[in-house]
């Protein structure tokens, strides 16, 4: 099976020797979507990380998703007056400003809070994000460092993630300690993602074929000289120094007909490509936020900001996983109670100020009034299409 064991001392044998997203096929994307909903996750999250890190678009689109959310103020909430309460929220207050973050690959990458939710954040895409706990306490200051895991370490075969000895492993993973192991749940956007990365790359190649074929025209030279004399050469080397892919030499009485093999209308690669990145935008962001949009236009879908709708339920998901999985067990280690009086809550901006500004904006603008784009798209975070965006 070439399995590796993992392990902290032998951190070279996690390299991956080759990318799995080249030369994909529908067959071996299908299979591996198939393997990772039946609980074996290593072949489609190598896909899956493959073309994060190498389709523009998505990458970027994941890369604004996660940002969004990890860019966010947070606050420590009371749920009551007690004192009690005040004291379990000064012991979190004190945990999340001290908290530590990294990567069990990346031994380069460390950061504080900000950094365990953009990691969190990954289950947007893998549906799974998988951080190990190491807690401390000392006289009531609890203290913690987290660790994302890989995800294909893991297997799901019984509907609980369980970590492998190695890669690959047939055998059942070893059950998480839930004390020990914080495990982020999400959309998993990169399964139907993959397949829309896929298609879009069969048209992508095809045109991008067409272009080397059809976009260099030809260069034909006559002469009168015989072929082999220093005449002949000379006139093979000037129609080679014009750089075009296609030439040739005739001698006088010889033709060569040209065969053209060009569309004459309009090429159908273009419309494909920009559907499928119209659909990205839309399963990740809630609309189409490419600067593909229509001329004149700021965004699209900001009617009831749609977008805000999806970044309300990412704050709250992270919220919410970081008080059943992390306050709780702080709070045991430091008053050894079983509910906590306080919690940790993401703050979301004012949307309905937003709101009022644009309804604003709008007012003005029917009023003919022009405004500014380019601080338009700076107030509302949003980017714009058209030629201004590039007059900065």
């Amino acid at each position: 099976m070439n399995t590796k064991t993992i392990s902290p001392y032998s951190i070279s044998s996690l390299g991956f020797n080759f990318n799995p997203a080249k030369n994909l096929k529908p067959e071996v994307l299908s299979k591996a979507l198939d393997s990772f909903e039946n609980g074996r996750l290593s072949s489609a999250v190598r896909i899956f990380e493959s073309i994060l890190k190498r389709d523009d678009l998505i990458c970027g689109l994941a890369l604004k998703r996660k940002k969004s959310i990890s860019r966010l103020e947070y606050e420590i909430v009371n749920s009551d007056s007690s004192q009690k309460s005040k004291a379990h929220a000064k012991v979190l207050s004190a945990f999340y400003a001290n908290l530590k973050c990294s990567s069990f690959l990346d031994k380069n990458l460390h950061g504080n809070l900000r950094l365990l939710i953009s990691q969190m954040m990954d289950s947007v895409a893998m549906r799974y994000s998988v951080h190990k706990i190491e807690y401390s306490s000392t006289n009531g200051n609890v203290r913690a460092s987290f660790t994302q895991y890989p995800l294909w370490l893991f297997e799901n075969t019984s509907g609980k993630l369980r970590i492998l000895n190695s890669e690959n492993q047939i055998e059942n993973g070893k059950t998480l300690n839930p004390s020990q192991w914080l495990i982020s749940c999400g959309d998993g956007l990169m399964l139907a993602s993959s397949i829309a990365y896929l298609f879009k790359q069969i048209p992508l190649r095809d045109w991008l074929i067409y272009c080397e074929r059809n976009g260099m025209p030809g260069i034909k030279a006559k002469t009168d000289a015989f072929p082999g004399t220093p005449q002949w050469e000379s006139a093979c080397q000037a129609v080679n120094d014009f750089g075009a892919e296609f030439n040739a030499v005739l001698s006088q009485g010889t033709d060569i007909e040209a065969i053209d093999i060009s569309t004459k209308g309009e090429l159908p690669y273009k419309d494909i490509i920009e559907r499928t990145d119209r659909m990205l935008c839309a399963l990740w962001r809630g609309g189409d936020l490419s600067s593909m949009s229509a001329k004149n236009s700021i965004g699209s879908d900001m009617q009831e900001f749609e977008s805000t709708l999806i970044e309300e339920d990412d704050a709250s998901t992270i919220s919410e996983t970081l008080n059943e999985q992390v306050d709780k067990n702080v709070i045991k280690l430091a008053f050894g109670d079983d509910e906590p009086l306080a919690k940790i809550k993401l703050k979301l901006p004012d949307y309905d100020l937003h709101k009022d500004e644009l309804e604003i904006i709008e007012r003005l603008t029917a009023l003919g009034l022009e405004p500014d784009k380019i601080k338009l798209a700076r107030m509302f975070a949003f980017p714009i299409s058209g030629e201004s965006s590039n007059e900065e």
